[in-house]
């Protein structure tokens, strides 16, 4: 954790900022991320290895991030500790862990904001030996998932995280085939703009996305995330950056 400290009156705050570990190491496979712009917004992501399984999450907390910092700072202490709990054993049920940890990264949110603050996430459990990603899409854009053939879209399975105390999402289970590539960008990447950008289609779009990935065959996952996030940066231009622009890229290599 990297201390920051504002001053308010004749008091000095420290203020913890939430910073993500290095991705872990992954048989067969690779997890990195990159980010554009300004970090204004409440972009933030976070992996980490319990046993055989890589949980990895991206997170978008509504509001600018000196005001939700304390809101980062939870959401990664739920999502370690409990992620850590529920998905011990190996013989664990993924989707029922899935959803209890969905929910309790709710119910932490909502304490540490004292009452409704939305965060779209999307957070997932990939199976080092089977191959598997288990995956609640709480309100975020959607998860491309890339193979041989198509993209598919791992759409919302629930409402956006910091709502309603009791709401839940559904935990489903997608095969993640060698050579596949999972996508997950935040929403600044698909709402981006310019100024200068005119016509019918104002925004960076889903469609520009999935296009991009498409095209990039790289199987370096750093390469991927890099490669959208350089797009991005050619649509839009600096001075106009509203907010954080995350992609997280998980690559299958074998």
């Amino acid at each position: 954790m990297t201390p920051l400290f504002r001053s308010s009156s004749s008091l000095t705050l420290a203020v913890i900022e939430p910073v993500a570990g290095e991705f872990p190491k992954i048989i067969g496979a690779e997890i990195a991320a990159a980010r554009y712009g300004k970090r204004v917004a409440g972009d933030f992501y976070d992996a980490l290895r319990v046993n055989e399984r890589i949980l990895f999450g991206l997170l978008d907390v509504a509001g600018p991030r000196e005001k939700n910092t304390n809101l980062l700072s939870t959401a990664q202490e739920v999502f370690r500790a409990s992620g850590t709990e529920l998905f011990s054993d190996f013989d664990v049920n993924e989707a029922d862990a899935m959803s209890t940890l969905c929910l309790r990264l709710n119910r932490g949110l909502m304490e540490a904001a004292r009452g409704v603050h939305p965060c779209p996430a999307f957070v997932a459990c990939y199976h080092e030996r089977f191959g598997t990603l288990c995956y609640c899409n709480a309100g975020h854009t959607p998860g491309l998932l890339r193979d041989q053939t198509d993209i598919s879209e791992l759409s919302s399975t629930g409402l956006p995280l910091g709502l309603f105390s009791h709401a839940t999402a559904d935990a489903p289970t997608a095969a993640i085939a060698p050579g596949a590539v999972l996508l997950v960008v935040s929403k600044g990447v698909v709402e981006a703009k310019c100024k200068e950008q005119n016509g019918d289609d104002p925004e960076f779009g889903l469609e520009r996305i999935k296009k991009i990935f498409w095209n990039e065959r790289s199987a370096s996952a750093q390469t991927v995330s890099d490669k959208i996030l350089k797009a991005v940066a050619d649509f839009t231009c600096e001075p106009v950056v509203p907010q954080d622009m995350t992609a997280l890229c998980f690559v299958r290599t074998a």
